[in-house]
């Protein structure tokens, strides 16, 4: 399976729905039907059919990958970080707050100002 930026949305949908037929006839004893993948996977056929045809939903893909056993191909998507939580806290700082109005942060509520004309 060979993905390149330059394929439209559909062509990759359709390379990916390639790619999990092939790993589906690839099984031990000359592949496994539609019908069984979908049994395993607790989808219908019709389910395997669309993905086959790349007209899938990610919801299904993952158990039928996992039915597959090939989850480890969704690693490929999010690779692990080589920064821990600690370090990625630190470079995000700190997060920014929401702005409240100077009365209420001295004990002053929004009707305060109702009656009252600005100067600007």
């Amino acid at each position: 399976m060979l993905i390149s930026k330059e394929m439209t949305d559909k062509a990759i949908a359709q390379e990916l729905g390639e790619w999990i037929k092939k790993i589906r006839l690839s099984k031990p004893g000359g592949g496994i039907t539609q019908a069984a993948l979908a049994k395993r996977a607790g989808v219908n056929r019709s389910t395997v059919v669309a993905l086959e045809q790349g007209r899938g939903k990610l919801e299904t893909l993952i158990p039928v990958l996992r039915s597959l056993d090939a989850l480890e191909f969704l690693n490929n998507l999010a690779p692990p970080s080589d920064i821990s939580p600690l370090q990625l806290a630190r470079r995000q700082g700190s997060k920014r707050k929401r702005a409240s109005s100077k009365q209420a942060a001295i004990g002053g509520t929004h009707d305060d100002h109702k009656n009252h004309e600005t100067d600007w």
